[in-house]
């Protein structure tokens, strides 16, 4: 996703150079053999082009609306995420006291209980970045040689790390420490795996009466949540963008792209006809060009 306010002409032609270039030597192709074979059956009617050129347009325009419906719906559901954490963060640090515990524990304690859910969480968010970044068969970077390459190149310059193997192990070794993450490590679903022991440390804080019913159930609700984001963020991930929009457009861009030169040469032949020296001028242009080359 472009986040700059303009595009300048280094990140068009890094986004879309390659195409630029064979869409020029294209239509460059079609013009020069319009030009000296004069074949009339590259000549293509305009008005049936721009019924295909208005359809394309519906087709590519509908599926932008639902690729950006789904951008959308994956921006609230980070927007939630961030809500809950710092709800959860805030709700840690307030509610985990010795105020219902009849033999109090020491500060110390409190603090290391406290940063023990809080580096829980921080681990579940990683692991959930971890699983989310795993290709899918259908995406770009899971296809030929040269989009797939394209694609990891994008990810390293535009990315924020964690796509080699081993950098998920740090950071839950770090957090969890090794015992708890050779735990949960090998479980398909390390994310819900982490949840789930939150709440486990929630009930083992209940029976200590650190929190009391009231504390546990809010706290327990929030774990919901994560529960229910992770979700919504899996199902995302996992169910891809209907096929016969993202590949069958593809299609109807190329007949398209291919078709749109013939079209417009045979418009220019009519100009050319009632203005003679623009005529002069394209087959000026056209010498110069052959000249050039030979």
């Amino acid at each position: 996703m472009f986040i700059q306010k303009n595009f300048t002409l280094k990140t068009i032609m890094n986004f879309a150079g390659f195409h630029l270039i064979w869409l020029i030597a294209w239509a460059v192709l079609v013009t020069l053999l319009h030009e000296y074979t004069h074949t009339e059956w590259l000549h293509i009617p305009w008005l049936p082009l721009s019924i295909i050129a208005t359809a394309v347009a519906f087709y590519i325009g509908f599926k932008n609306n639902s690729a950006y419906d789904r951008l959308w719906e994956a921006r609230k559901i980070w927007g939630a995420m961030v809500n809950s954490s710092r709800m959860w963060g805030s709700n840690v640090k307030n509610y985990v006291t010795n105020q219902f515990n009849a033999t109090p524990v020491s500060d110390a304690e409190l603090q290391s209980i406290r940063q023990s859910l809080l580096y829980r969480h921080l681990a579940w968010l990683y692991t959930l970045r971890s699983q989310l970044l795993i290709p899918a068969p259908w995406e770009h970077i899971s296809q030929s040689r040269h989009i797939r390459q394209q694609t990891e190149r994008r990810r390293r310059k535009f990315g924020i790390g964690l796509f080699d193997d081993g950098l998920i192990e740090d950071q839950l070794s770090a957090l969890l420490g090794n015992q708890e993450m050779e735990a949960v490590i090998n479980y398909q679903n390390t994310a819900t795996q982490l949840i789930d022991r939150q709440s486990q440390a929630l009930r083992e804080l209940r029976a200590k009466n650190l929190i009391d019913d009231f504390r546990h159930m809010e706290l327990q609700k929030i774990l919901n949540d994560f529960y229910t984001q992770q979700g919504q963020c899996e199902r995302i991930k996992k169910f891809p963008f209907p096929r016969q929009y993202g590949g069958v457009s593809v299609i109807f861009v190329g007949v398209f792209i291919f078709l749109l030169p013939f079209g417009l040469v045979s418009e220019f032949e009519k100009s050319a006809r009632t203005a003679p020296g623009f005529r002069c001028l394209l087959r000026r242009l056209s010498a110069g060009f052959t000249w050039s080359w030979s």
